[in-house]
């Protein structure tokens, strides 16, 4: 059996870029590439067909970072990816084996980037330094600060280190000055709230303009007067519709008329993406990400489940579920300039009522936070397969999106 879905740990460099994802397999016994039998034709199919496609759209176009074991890597399940797309990830090993050894140089000469995980510092891996791209150390097992005789080691073999787990923005600072290249873990969903601090103009703007824009019907009046307060809102706006008239040549002659030109569907998009790039800076723009993929699969669930009752406060609820993270304020400081419904607010705020409860399950089943969240599907009767499809599905606009 395969897995039933692909949640995902984003990996960043130093300057907060992210350069690709970690897959975790879910529904199994281990965070691993699933066992699926060589011998069975169809097999193959099954990881071409459900899990080769689905990856490069849940990995928004960066590298995958998959875990193999040793029985999939003789198995030579690495070979049905492209090379360029993913990198291999060793699990399951205890020391480095003549024949791990062997494994591991027939991949590297292939051209496929290979981590080392589960690293402890002992000289035993080294051996394995020729032919892999990085060391990923888990900062919870071993003290960054006897990683000195190692950064010598690996000096000559150009090898990266990556620290896993890393919780806060001042674990990332401390550990860059160690020598770490890459980092992974949840520092970039836990706000560094600032006392006192209050917002910009432009941000309150921003923050208007998603509000006015889930409003039923739209305001197109109101819209227009706040994308006219900002030169690089109205550009994009006239380019958008730019864009949208590809067989006609429209003459705009008011950015009422531009918004009202573009219908309610596109003006949400549009306003979506201008204004989350307007809000998020480099540090926040992998949490941005999160934030419109999690809208978008909020929406797909709720139109088709228990939570239809709701499905109207969807998108925007998931559009902000990460907006403490990306101003650095309180939530419930920053709900206050925004005249959001009241199950909206007690979604944000609080995680409560049943809006509350698809935002925390669609986190949860992104991000892999909760290994096994199968009694809130169970709940809510939501099939796993499903939700699947459309967190891949959602992955892919984001990707389309250009972000």
């Amino acid at each position: 059996m395969y897995s039933t879905y692909i949640a995902r740990q984003a990996i960043l460099d130093r300057n907060s870029k992210t350069i690709g994802y970690e897959l975790l397999f879910r529904d199994s016994p281990e965070n691993q590439f699933p066992e699926i039998d060589q011998d069975v034709a169809s097999s193959k199919l099954v990881i071409q067909n459900h899990l080769q496609g689905d990856i490069k759209a849940i990995s928004l176009g960066k590298l995958a970072f998959i875990n193999f074991t040793e029985k999939c890597l003789i198995n030579k399940y690495p070979l049905m990816f492209d090379r360029d797309s993913i990198v291999i990830e060793l699990v399951g090993h205890i020391t480095a084996t003549d024949r791990l050894i062997k494994i591991v140089k027939y991949y590297s000469e292939k051209g496929y980037k290979i981590a080392l995980t589960e690293y402890d510092l002992d000289e035993k891996w080294d051996a394995l330094f020729p032919y892999i791209s990085i060391i990923k150390v888990d900062i919870e097992k071993v003290n960054p600060k006897r990683l000195q005789p190692v950064l010598a080691r690996v000096k000559p073999f150009n090898i990266k280190l990556a620290a896993e787990k890393v919780e806060t923005n001042y674990q990332l600072q401390s550990l860059a000055e160690v020598g770490f290249n890459f980092y992974q873990g949840f520092f970039y969903h836990e706000p560094e709230i600032v006392e006192g601090q209050t917002l910009a103009p432009y941000k309150t703007q921003m923050l208007h303009l998603i509000s006015e824009t889930f409003n039923t019907p739209l305001n197109f009046d109101s819209i227009a007067e706040i994308i006219s307060h900002d030169v690089n809102l109205t550009v994009g706006l006239l380019k958008m519709v730019n864009n949208v008239a590809t067989s006609t040549r429209i003459e705009i002659t008011s950015l009422k008329q531009a918004t009202a030109y573009l219908g309610e569907d596109k003006l949400k998009q549009f306003v979506t993406i201008l204004a989350l790039s307007k809000l998020t800076s480099d540090k926040t723009d992998e949490v941005s990400k999160q934030a419109l993929i999690t809208a978008k699969l909020m929406t797909a669930i709720a139109r088709e489940s228990a939570f239809a009752e709701i499905s109207d406060f969807a998108f925007i609820t998931g559009l902000l579920s990460a907006i403490e993270v990306i101003l650095s304020m309180p939530i419930n400081e920053i709900v206050k300039t925004m005249p959001l419904a009241s199950p909206i607010e007690d979604a944000l705020v609080n995680h409560d009522g049943l809006l509350g409860e698809l935002l925390m399950l669609t986190t949860k089943y992104i991000t892999g936070t909760e290994e096994n969240i199968e009694p809130m599907m169970s709940e809510y009767s939501l099939n796993a397969d499903f939700i699947h499809k459309e967190f891949v599905e959602a992955s892919r606009w984001c990707q389309e999106l250009g972000l």
